[in-house]
């Protein structure tokens, strides 16, 4: 399913993660979908502060490890991701968590 990275409001952007665990791998990662106020297809993306195209679709398919950002009229960028190579990650669900949650962690190598 799809989660949001940052417990935000819908009054700003937010990068959705799937699958939804953090930190994203590249070699277990999918697509990052881009939420905002603003026109379908209007968002701008960025991997490492460089722009990856003028206006595009509000999902993107990662296949390279970076620091992804997403930014939509009206709302902004997004908090970044971060999708490395690492070849051994300890995973939490991406989605807020509160003291006293219960959770889930996942050693994917």
């Amino acid at each position: 399913g799809w989660c949001p990275l940052s417990p935000t409001g819908a009054q700003t952007t937010q990068l959705l993660v799937e699958p939804p665990w953090r930190p994203a791998v590249l070699w277990d990662w999918g697509m990052l979908t881009c939420q905002g106020l603003g026109t379908a297809g209007t968002t701008t993306w960025y991997r490492d502060g460089r722009r990856l195209g003028q206006q595009g679709p509000d999902r993107l398919s990662v296949t390279e490890s970076g620091t992804y950002v997403c930014d939509r009229p009206g709302t902004g960028r997004s908090p970044p991701v971060r999708v490395s190579e690492d070849p051994l990650v300890l995973q939490v669900p991406a989605r807020a968590l509160l003291e006293g949650d219960t959770v889930t962690l996942r050693c994917r190598g």
